[in-house]
């Protein structure tokens, strides 16, 4: 076991775009000694979704640190600054940028911040009442060396995990995740039938891609989702300042049911699909028949999957049209799983139980400062607040804010300016409005009627 002998004001424990936005955040203060874990051998942003067109919902200010700091060098603008193209990028006049873009951005920002530890593994984290410090333990997963790191606060920001549900794991051998698509791409277009599974960008981009190349492998091409249409995204500005530290506020202050509720309400505000792109595969698919009458290509909504099998070697699926309430089989070579990502309690907490805070279901219970410790100070979440803070938990376009929270709690100092309203409409009720009755208001009409 080797040693590392310095403590640490903060250990980040996963290097995604949220934590290395705050290893951006973090390298200017000289005050701060900090060091980021992460098992990959290198960063590199949902590799398997790449696609050479795709491209990010949120403008190209929502990188790592602009919200936060617009004279950061580690900003985009900088980045392609010293890539020389900006004005290659001016004259594009487009804000979204390149998913492969952003990939390269951050890879070149990690290039730049020696606080970054790769091929490390975190297993352990424990707590040392005495010392009032963490103690963390890693493994290098190329050596197996163990070393053990000693921490006064804690970040983790360790992501989310890709989901398949349920009524699929029988056919798991014919299930392909969205995340893995471009490392399984040229097998999948070999098979006879193909089916993308849900309706979010994701799926839109699979499908779209898919059915680029349809007439290429002659596959049937299909599209089955449980929702009732191919929902845009909505990128109302109105809507749009829903993303926003009042909104974080207000939902963070309802109920567990009614903020459960919301979050079923809001999945077209974060799960939909770009319209662009839903215009896009209309036209191809018109296309597509017009070229090639011949092509096979379905899709169909409101169809909720529950249950699988797998049939002479194809998947059989039994899915259930919610509107018409009627039961029905698809058969299919592959199915691609377009089904999400969810929140995983990472097993190096397991020593830390007794002093993190959990609801019923064992997710992080995050206060409003992102800490899920019972004192409030020491542990803090990345990506993991969703049930407490709402919809706006995976926008990168938050993230800026958030690690400027996340600093200024453990510092105690507002290193960064941090926004406490910027939209222009109002959330919750204000004290000096509420009433208890709304016959309130015809008491106090009466009283002035009578003087």
């Amino acid at each position: 076991m080797v040693v590392d002998k310095k403590i640490y004001d903060i250990i980040g424990v996963g290097i995604g775009p949220f934590n290395l936005g705050l290893a951006c955040l973090t390298d200017p203060i000289e005050e701060l000694d900090v060091l980021f874990l992460d098992k990959s051998e290198s960063f590199n942003w949902h590799p398997g979704m790449l696609m050479e067109y795709t491209t990010l919902q949120i403008p190209f200010m929502a990188d790592l640190v602009t919200l936060a700091d617009p004279t950061s060098k580690y900003s985009f603008l900088n980045y392609i600054k010293q890539e020389g193209r900006m004005y290659s990028f001016y004259i594009k006049e487009n804000f979204l940028l390149l998913r492969q873009e952003y990939n390269y951005y951050c890879q070149w920002v990690v290039s730049q911040l020696a606080t970054l530890q790769f091929s490390t593994e975190v297993t352990t984290i424990d707590y040392d009442e005495e010392l009032q410090l963490y103690k963390v333990i890693s493994r290098h997963t190329k050596t197996d060396v163990m070393v053990e790191y000693w921490a006064r606060k804690l970040v983790f920001g360790t992501g989310t995990t890709p989901y398949v549900p349920e009524a699929a794991l029988p056919i798991q051998n014919k299930v392909v995740h969205t995340s893995k698509f471009l490392h399984n791409k040229e097998e999948i277009q070999q098979q006879k039938s193909i089916t993308v599974l849900g309706s979010g960008q994701s799926a839109a981009e699979v499908f779209y891609d898919l059915l680029s190349e349809i007439d290429v492998h002659n596959y049937s091409l299909n599209w089955v989702t449980r929702s009732s249409r191919f929902f845009p995204m909505e990128y109302g500005k109105l809507t749009l300042e829903m993303t926003s530290p009042e909104y974080v506020d207000y939902f963070y202050q309802l109920g567990k049911q009614k903020r459960r509720e919301l979050l079923e309400e809001h999945k077209h505000l974060y799960k939909g699909i770009n319209e662009d792109l839903i215009n896009e595969i209309f036209d191809l698919i018109y296309s597509k028949k017009l070229n090639h009458p011949d092509v096979n290509i379905s899709l169909r909504t409101n169809s909720t999957l529950v249950n699988s099998t797998v049939d002479n070697g194809q998947a059989v699926l039994a899915l259930h049209q919610e509107e018409e309430e009627k039961y029905y089989k698809h058969t299919t070579d592959v199915v691609l799983a377009a089904t999400g990502y969810k929140a995983v309690t990472p097993s190096f907490v397991n020593g830390l139980n007794k002093h993190l805070r959990f609801d019923q279901q064992g997710n992080f219970a995050a206060r409003r400062n992102y800490s899920i410790d019972h004192k409030g100070t020491d542990v803090f979440v990345q990506n993991a607040e969703l049930l407490t803070h709402g919809f706006v938990t995976p926008d990168l376009g938050m993230g800026a804010y958030r690690n400027s929270f996340i600093i200024k709690e453990i510092t105690g100092k507002e290193y960064y300016p941090i926004e406490k309203k910027i939209a222009f409409q109002q959330f919750a009720v204000g004290v000096d409005e509420e009433i208890s009755h709304p016959n309130e208001i015809l008491n106090n009409t009466l009283e002035e009627v009578m003087l």
